[in-house]
């Protein structure tokens, strides 16, 4: 049996260079880089070359302005909270979307129950955010705005630059949750006004348990954790050097091959919905076609459940998302695909594939050649299907 993995999105394989960097700092330089004898020197120095190497990634000039956590939801977190109870004196109010990762709406969910207030802004069919909308929420007292940079459902990418020039206009701290952007779209920090991103080192071919947050120079920002003086004093607790290591070297070489990747990979999306939408009727493309991540393609099919088709394909070898993959599991709809203005019912019957990487032109060929039968068999046993 064949094997295909269309979940880049949950996570991606670490890439062989990556791990080939990582593994001297788990046996040979393996101190800790808070010591000042040669083994911590060595550790440090590691740290430290691979901060600029993220830096030069993300076109930032400071090194410094690079914090490393261990992941895409504790740099959300660090961002959100970190401002907020710093910046309370100044005001309470925090802007985002309906159509946020849920590391940055339960950020929200939490602050409100300390008295700040959330504005959620809502998105057009294809998930776009209007920054008319967003410049008519702003407030006296408003203190954040925390939009992502593309949505890791639906694929819909945001006009970053225009709402961070938004952010900047009225004095107003802007952060982005860029995990599911980085390493797979341009991104320059300097150039879209943001002050604090968010990144994980899983989603662009590095490893697990390790990811980073940029804070621009002069952001008034409070540690959620408290310890030592590490990362700047932003984050207490040893560094995870080989962690670290691997995150760079990954970023560094996606980097590099952003454009010609990017014109395979949409290539590729392109012809996974043509061959989908070919031989499977009543199928809805969500997101939008021409803001969006070059892997990611986003679909409803009627009158079965994702979960279904989620499971008939693994047992034929393909690995999908009925969604994002820390909700994967739960019976409620896509939160994501109602603020588009799916129906519930709709939005039960969503699958994602996100390729990657090593996806190849016969792993497309063979989820157009598995699905639709899989479609016809599910569909003939549901009692919502009107036989034609």
């Amino acid at each position: 049996m064949k094997f295909v993995y269309l979940d880049h999105n949950a996570t991606s394989p670490t890439r062989a260079e990556a791990v080939k960097e990582m593994m001297p700092y788990f046996t040979k330089i393996y101190g800790n880089a808070s010591s000042i004898h040669s083994f911590g020197r060595d550790a440090k120095r590691a740290l430290e070359e691979s901060r600029t190497k993220v830096a030069v990634s993300l076109g930032v000039l400071d090194p410094k302005e690079i914090i490393f956590t261990s992941g895409g939801t504790e740099s959300d977190n660090l961002a959100i909270k970190g401002v907020a109870y710093k910046n309370q004196k100044k005001g309470n109010h925090i802007i985002t979307t309906q159509i946020e990762h849920h590391a940055v709406l339960n950020c929200c969910k939490f602050l409100e129950k300390d008295g700040f207030e959330t504005t959620y802004l809502p998105v057009n069919e294809f998930g776009e955010v209007d920054p008319d909308n967003l410049k008519k929420s702003i407030r006296k007292n408003t203190i954040l705005i925390s939009i992502m940079h593309a949505n890791n459902e639906i694929g819909t990418i945001e006009p970053i630059s225009e709402i961070g020039k938004i952010a900047k206009e009225n004095g107003v701290l802007f952060h982005t949750d860029a995990v599911q952007s980085i390493g797979k779209i341009p991104v320059n920090l300097n150039e879209m006004n943001i002050d604090l991103l968010s990144l994980s080192g899983h989603k662009f071919y590095g490893p697990k348990g390790v990811g980073a947050l940029y804070i621009r120079k002069g952001t008034n920002i409070g540690a959620l954790q408290h310890g030592g003086h590490h990362e700047k004093n932003h984050r207490a607790g040893t560094e995870n050097i080989p962690g670290i290591v691997g995150l760079a070297k990954a970023l560094e070489l996606n980097i590099n091959e952003i454009q010609s990747e990017n014109q395979r990979l949409t290539s590729l999306r392109e012809k996974l919905w043509k061959g989908l939408s070919d031989s499977i009727p009543e199928i809805v493309r969500n997101g939008s076609v021409k803001n969006c991540l070059p892997n990611t393609l986003n679909i409803c099919i009627k009158y079965i459940e994702g979960e279904s088709m989620l499971l008939s394909l693994d047992n034929v070898g393909i690995a999908i998302s009925t969604g994002s993959a820390c909700t994967s599991a739960s019976l409620e709809p896509s939160h994501v695909l109602l603020a588009i203005g799916r129906s519930p019912e709709m939005a039960h019957g969503s699958i994602r594939f996100s390729s990657g990487k090593y996806t190849t032109d016969e792993d497309i060929n063979y989820v157009i050649d598995n699905l639709p039968p899989i479609v016809d068999r599910l569909r003939k046993m549901s009692p919502l299907y009107v036989h034609k």
